[in-house]
């Protein structure tokens, strides 16, 4: 369940930001950098946008592409998938190449971030927007002191790292920092969400509820998650960042 209700609430807050920053049944361009299963890629397809998917991991790429066989072929011809790494964009797109460049599930894995993000807003076009889903690392003592391990949750307190779900020792950002990295690289933070405030410590084999359940728990998170003092214990954050202005 928390995987499903990562996916819906950053695809509403990505509906939001596009219908705030682009003219309505404008096509765009949009990079998803470290794509994944391709969740947010295929959606954004399906809506009609030409989407490239970057990935270093074979194994990802080859879910994506199992995933894009069954949907029909205009929307297959909307997607092109690369191997490559993300801190390597210059290597692959020129300039300006894209409207949108999303960076979900990434930066936790990157031990210094700062070239990576000047990357990504270098390929976007002005006015492009710039999305990054990253760990919270102002609320690392949420998940450990909600499971009744307050040992970790102190430890926490003053923490930059975490283990995640798969056992691995990993990086969390903090809303401060990535606003003045955002701000550094000429796509100042435009807006941000939380995401997850409520169901991160539903256990990973949880059922999904019936729909009218569901709903009500998209509901409540999607509310939380951009409202204070909700959105900032969120586990994840999702940040924003617009290059340049329109005129």
């Amino acid at each position: 369940m928390r995987n499903v209700v990562r996916q819906e609430l950053v695809a509403r807050q990505l509906d939001e930001q596009i219908a705030a920053r682009f003219p309505v049944g404008r096509r765009l361009r949009v990079l998803d950098v470290g794509l994944g299963q391709g969740t947010q890629a295929l959606r954004l397809a399906r809506a009609g946008h030409s989407v490239t998917g970057l990935d270093s991991d074979p194994e990802m790429l080859a879910s994506a592409r199992a995933a894009l066989e069954h949907e029909p072929e205009g929307i297959r011809e909307r997607v092109r998938l690369i191997e490559g790494d993300g801190s390597e964009t210059g290597v692959h797109f020129l300039p300006g190449t894209f409207d949108m460049v999303l960076c979900h599930g990434v930066l936790m894995y990157v031990e210094e971030p700062d070239a990576l993000l000047a990357g990504l807003a270098r390929v976007l076009a002005p006015g492009g927007l710039l999305s990054l889903l990253v760990r919270n690392g102002d609320a690392l003592a949420m998940r450990p002191a909600a499971a009744g391990d307050f040992g970790s949750a102190h430890a926490a307190f003053d923490a930059a790292r975490y283990t995640n779900r798969l056992g691995l020792q990993v990086r969390a950002d903090r809303l401060d920092a990535l606003t003045a990295t955002l701000a550094g690289i000429a796509a100042p933070l435009h807006a941000w969400y939380g995401v997850r405030v409520f169901t991160d410590g539903a256990p990973g084999d949880t059922p999904l509820p019936e729909p009218a359940e569901l709903e009500q728990i998209f509901a409540a998170e999607e509310r939380a998650g951009r409202t204070d003092p909700y959105r900032r214990v969120a586990a994840l954050l999702h940040l924003c960042g617009v290059r340049g202005e329109r005129t």
